[in-house]
C-alpha cells in the first residue's frame, strides 16, 4: 500500500517529492491553517477548551476528507481521457493532499491535548503553529530552490493573517449575539 502511494516515474526523492509537493503544501497550509482558525474564532469568542477540541477535531477531519476527495475529483476530471492510469494518480495525489492536511491540521490541537496550563493553551497553540507553518513553507525550497527563509516566511504570514481574522471574527459573534460562557453553561 505503501510503495503505491508514493509511486511517482522517477526513483529519485528530490523527483518523488517535487511530484507530490504542491498537494504537500495545500493541504498542510490549508490544514494547518483552517484548524488554527477555528480555534483563534473559538478563543475569541472566549468558549472552553472541550468547544475547541470538538470543533477542531470535527473541522480537522472533515475538512481533510473534503480536501483530499476535491484533489481526487478535480484530478481526475482533468485527466479522464487517460481513464485508469489517471485516476490511480489522482487517488496518490488525494491521499497526499488528506494526510498532510491531518498531520499539519493537529499541531493547533496539541496545546489542548497535553497538560498546558488552561491561561496558556492558546499561547502554545500559537507558538506550535507559527513553527509549523514556517517549517512547512521552508520545505518547499528543497524542491524550489527558492530562499527556505523567505518561503517560511510567507506561510507564516499568510497564516497569520487567516488566525487573526478567526480570531477577530469569534470575538465580534460573541459580543453581537451576547453569548457569553455563563450564558452558554460553560465552566
Amino acid at each position: 500500500m505503501l510503495r503505491w502511494l508514493v509511486f511517482v516515474p522517477s526513483k529519485h526523492p528530490r523527483a518523488r517529492l517535487g511530484h507530490y509537493l504542491p498537494d504537500l503544501v495545500y493541504g498542510a497550509n490549508d490544514g494547518i491553517i483552517t484548524t488554527f482558525a477555528v480555534v483563534s474564532g473559538v478563543v475569541g469568542a472566549d468558549l472552553s477548551r472541550t468547544i475547541i477540541l470538538i470543533l477542531g477535531f470535527a473541522n480537522l477531519f472533515a475538512d481533510g476528507i473534503s480536501m483530499g476527495a476535491s484533489n481526487y475529483l478535480a484530478r481526475r476530471s482533468h485527466a479522464e481521457a487517460e481513464q485508469r492510469a489517471s485516476r490511480e494518480e489522482a487517488l496518490r495525489h488525494a491521499s497526499v493532499t488528506l494526510v498532510a492536511f491531518v498531520a499539519a491540521g493537529v499541531v493547533p490541537l496539541i496545546a489542548y491535548l497535553l497538560p498546558v496550563p488552561s491561561n496558556g493553551q492558546f499561547v502554545a497553540a500559537i507558538a506550535l503553529t507559527a513553527v509549523t507553518l514556517f517549517f512547512v513553507g521552508a520545505a518547499r525550497s528543497l524542491v524550489t530552490g527558492l530562499s527556505a527563509f523567505r518561503s517560511g516566511l510567507e506561510m507564516l504570514l499568510v497564516g497569520s493573517l487567516a488566525a487573526i481574522a478567526a480570531y477577530l471574527i469569534g470575538a465580534l459573534a460573541s459580543a453581537v449575539t451576547d453569548v457569553d460562557r455563563r450564558s452558554a453553561g460553560l465552566p
